[in-house]
């Protein structure tokens, strides 16, 4: 009897936070989050940096992470999208953080990229997110025996899909 009367507390916790609109952050669907008449979205970014491809790079982990969160077609031209993310990458920063012992090589960087994110609708020219300076840091480590410039075309394609998520995050979550 006493199991029951904790299982029917818990259950209805549950229940009253899913009633209010809790949920945790970054499991939003991004349809629930994008204007009704939003069923396309072309995604482009524009490498600002003398890193190669990033921009390509960039913009593949965004596609792959709305694609991922919600009901939305990609397309290649904006203009025939209903809404449009740009970015513009201004900075792409790879700096060593942690040394080896002895060798006194680099085995960590701190990576950080910085860019100007629009997310416009198309028709009512209404800004459905923006961030002129949207920026993420991540550390990565460099296995031992190579250096960053061996891995870092592995490293760029990591830190990518972790870029992607964020972005996607804050914009579902709007802020």
């Amino acid at each position: 009897m006493r199991t029951a009367k904790y299982f029917g507390c818990a259950l209805a916790a549950a229940l009253s936070f899913a009633a209010c609109g809790y949920h945790l952050r970054g499991t939003g669907n991004l349809r629930d989050a994008l204007p009704a008449d939003v069923k396309t979205i072309s995604v482009k970014f524009k490498n600002l940096t003398t890193r190669f491809e990033l921009d390509k790079n960039l913009a593949q982990g965004v596609i792959d992470e709305l694609v991922a969160r919600g009901k939305v077609e990609i397309v290649s031209d904006p203009a025939a999208a209903d809404a449009a993310l740009t970015g513009d990458i201004a900075v792409f920063n790879a700096s060593p953080a942690a040394f080896s012992a002895g060798k006194g090589t680099a085995d960590r960087y701190t990576i950080t990229v910085v860019t100007r994110i629009e997310f416009r609708h198309n028709r009512t020219k209404a800004m459905i997110y923006a961030n002129p300076s949207f920026a993420y840091t991540e550390d990565y480590e460099v296995p031992q025996g190579t250096d960053f410039d061996s891995v870092q075309t592995e490293a760029i394609k990591k830190i990518a899909v972790k870029f992607a998520r964020q972005l996607v995050i804050t914009i579902l979550e709007g802020f």
